[in-house]
């Protein structure tokens, strides 16, 4: 078998034109669509990120033991696993994250790995007297710093250096996978994993994309949103949005050029493709921008999916409204292969719940660690909050302390103890670190931690938006008894069980 898995950050379902989404033409995406299984309610696990990730190499929730880190020595990486059966994998991406501290044991696992640099506050151009005041008649005084590491200046220094289509990072993730293709698409065996850290803030593509997208906006450069309330002009926010939205259309560009090398080399018949992302963003739904800090509502947790398979020819352009989620990318990846998952992943092939030979979900949990608990079992999701979100009762489980830019200090490592291992850790125990204001990064400490912290019941079928609460106590008692037992069947850390009042 000969497997692409492309991986965006950020992509929101409802931009696609396949998932109802006006604001952005993504023909693209509706071809993919044409093409493959499109799954309807597909979910996130972990967040952000890394966290997110950690889900998809292992095929298991990390959210209720860790925060953003690395892949742990007991854990299961899909890409190490196809490797000992003999199956090739490669990694482009251009998410600069994975070659931080907090990253690291991510790419490593791959057999070879390519990093374009560039995207964020990528440590990539050396600058050492930027033109600091071009840049502050440049930029949005919102996004605006002269602080050395600040990801402000970064990103303006990294921008000096990306001018036309062809120096795009999500552009040059594209090229090197078809480097790969170019060189092995013959050979059996292999895996390509394509990723792209767009369409992530900052909302930044080439000028034919953003042309499409016209505001009344006529400041400086203005693409960054903040992890904030929406507090913005109206143009403010529009020329926002509609830089988000040239950031899709540039991701709907680079997905065809993959669907164009696919038509060319009849790569339908022998080669199998998995498009998804790892969660959405908020645009000023829930007057809230981005994500983390607010609940996890739907903008963020429901997401696409697409599965094409050469033996499934028969069932492009169908829909599947099975539950579904990250934790089902490790099995899937495996599945393709003729491999089967660990008996610690949690996760299902995609291609067992399509054809109905995996048994059906009742809820899927997802979230951010520390804070809130979700669930959803497709009609209904529920968010249910810590009694106290700032309690002493949360801790770190982990062998590999380190935050995501940087390692643990030794302060948050003095009150650790060692804890009996778990049983996904193959035996081995764990440092238990109690959680700080630092640790871990996106734990509700400080001004800007955690906020709208209620626990709340909607109804999506007559509530899609979540706008309106519900109040449904036999609901919500099923809910709860389908949580107690997802978070046994992760493992999950007695004290969890008290944090959100739950019997253990």
């Amino acid at each position: 078998m000969k497997t692409i898995f492309v991986l965006f950050d950020s992509l929101n379902r409802r931009s696609l034109g396949c998932y109802g989404g006006t604001a952005v033409a993504t023909p693209h995406f509706e071809r993919l669509a044409a093409r493959s299984i499109t799954f309807d309610n597909h979910y996130v696990g972990s967040l952000p990120c890394m966290p997110a990730r950690r889900d998809m190499h292992t095929g298991r929730l990390s959210f209720l033991h860790r925060s953003w880190g690395p892949l742990e020595p007991f854990d299961n990486s899909f890409a190490e696993i196809l490797h000992r059966a003999g199956v090739y994998s490669h990694l482009v991406s251009d998410h600069y994250h994975y070659w931080e501290d907090g990253g690291a044991t991510y790419h490593n696992r791959y057999d070879t790995f390519e990093f374009v640099r560039g995207q964020e506050r990528d440590p990539w151009k050396a600058m050492v007297e930027p033109p600091w005041q071009r840049f502050k008649e440049m930029y949005h005084p919102v996004q605006y710093s002269d602080k050395r590491r600040h990801k402000f200046a970064q990103y303006m220094i990294n921008r000096e250096f990306i001018r036309d289509y062809a120096d795009f990072p999500s552009v040059r993730c594209f090229d090197g996978g078809f480097e790969f293709l170019d060189r092995n698409r013959d050979a059996e065996d292999w895996l390509l994993h394509v990723e792209t850290f767009d369409p992530h803030e900052p909302f930044h593509a080439p000028e034919r994309f953003r042309a499409a997208h016209p505001t009344a906006y006529r400041g400086p450069v203005l693409d960054w949103p903040p992890y904030a309330r929406v507090t913005e002009a109206p143009e403010e926010c529009a020329e926002l949005r509609a830089n988000y939205c040239a950031t899709v259309a540039l991701c709907d560009h680079e997905l065809g050029r993959l669907l164009d090398y696919m038509d060319a080399h009849a790569m339908w018949d022998d080669t199998a493709l998995v498009v998804t992302t790892d969660h959405g963003f908020l645009l000023g739904e829930h007057d809230w921008w981005a994500k983390i800090l607010m609940p996890c509502y739907n903008e963020v947790a429901h997401i696409p999916l697409f599965l094409h398979h050469p033996a499934m020819r028969d069932r492009a352009g169908t829909r599947c409204a099975a539950l579904t989620q990250t934790i089902d990318v490790a099995p899937t990846l495996l599945a393709l292969h003729g491999q089967e998952a660990p008996p610690e992943c949690e996760g299902r092939s995609l291609m067992d719940t399509v054809l109905g030979t995996a048994p059906p979900r009742e809820g899927v949990l997802y979230g951010v660690f520390g804070s809130a608990v979700n669930i959803t079992d497709g009609r209904h999701t529920y968010f249910r909050y810590p009694r106290d979100l700032r309690g002493a009762d949360l801790y770190q489980y982990t062998l590999m302390p380190a935050h995501m830019k940087e390692l643990f200090s030794v302060a948050e490592l003095a009150d650790a103890t060692l804890a009996p291992p778990f049983p996904f850790t193959k035996g081995v125990p764990l440092l238990k670190v109690p959680a700080t204001p630092k640790s871990p990064v996106f734990f509700g400490h400080g001004p800007g931690g955690q906020q709208d912290t209620n626990t709340v019941l909607y109804d999506l079928a007559c509530d899609p938006a979540q706008l309106e609460p519900i109040r449904d106590a036999a609901v919500e008692a099923r809910l709860l008894a389908a949580m107690g037992r997802l978070m046994r069947a992760n493992d999950a850390p007695a004290e969890s069980y008290s944090r959100l009042g739950l019997a253990g």
